[in-house]
């Protein structure tokens, strides 16, 4: 094995032994099943998350700000500088009747895959996030998360699974340690430039017992994605939740472009 793969499975084997520490699922700011493909060298991929929460909490938690009715927009900029490794930093905003628009928070997000061009049977790539939120939208302020990532195209159907490991430097979560919040993504190519799928985003509990169900969160989004060509992402989805701990219902956009710098 040459020099530069034995270094590039060091980095992928010390990525998933990370200590850290991170939110309960994914906060409704950044919804989404990755795919172990990276953004190529010398490119920049520039995404708008748009979520809106139709049904939600109603009362404040934790000195949270109740979801109901909450819209947030989160921009995301990812660039990559290998052909196995990128950078993504995000900036969240929240905007909500009585409140205004809101600064929420940043994460910062490098991510590691497996080449192409060794050939492996699946895509697989590892991400890593750490950010900061503000009190008034997740009581676990400092976090950190740990994303796995497989992915396989199989004729016109296409799979994604994330087993997300995420734990809290700061707040009342930070005594659980990590938390299992699985992901994942089932797609049909209808057409060459539509694809429909369901998509899942879970938060079980702890690694050392899961929550009961009722505390869990777990969402369901039947979703379409539009394939206009290699610069152009879309996504879009409606979410429902099926546990007490999640947001009945919510709808969210991603639009991105991929710019040649």
């Amino acid at each position: 094995m040459s020099r530069s793969r034995i270094w590039l499975l060091a980095c992928l084997l010390g990525l998933g032994i990370a200590d850290g520490a991170s939110t309960r699922a994914q906060d409704n700011y950044e919804i989404q099943v990755y795919g172990a493909d990276t953004v190529g060298p010398g490119h920049t991929m520039v995404e708008l998350h748009s979520n809106f929460t139709f049904q939600g909490s109603k009362t404040e938690q934790d000195g949270m700000r109740p979801t109901n009715h909450q819209w947030h927009e989160t921009l995301e900029i990812t660039h990559g500088f290998t052909d196995w490794f990128e950078t993504g930093f995000y900036f969240f905003t929240a905007l909500q009747n009585g409140f205004g628009w809101d600064y929420v928070g940043s994460h910062i997000r490098p991510r590691v895959r497996v080449p192409k061009k060794w050939n492996w049977p699946l895509g697989v790539s590892i991400s890593q996030e750490f950010g900061y939120q503000r009190s008034q939208f997740s009581p676990d302020t400092w976090t950190y998360e740990l994303r796995p990532i497989v992915d396989k195209q199989l004729g016109r159907w296409y799979l994604s699974f994330n087993p997300t490991f995420d734990r809290s430097f700061h707040g009342p979560s930070e005594n659980q340690g990590f938390v299992f919040s699985p992901n994942f993504k089932v797609s049909y190519d209808i057409t060459k430039k539509i694809a429909g799928g369901v998509e899942y985003y879970g938060s079980l509990g702890p690694v050392t017992g899961f929550d009961p169900v009722s505390q869990q969160q777990q969402q369901i989004i039947p979703a379409i994605d539009l394939n206009l060509s290699e610069k152009w992402e879309f996504n879009f989805g409606v979410g429902v939740g099926v546990t007490k701990s999640t947001d009945h219902l919510l709808a969210k956009m991603i639009l991105g472009y991929r710019f040649d710098f």
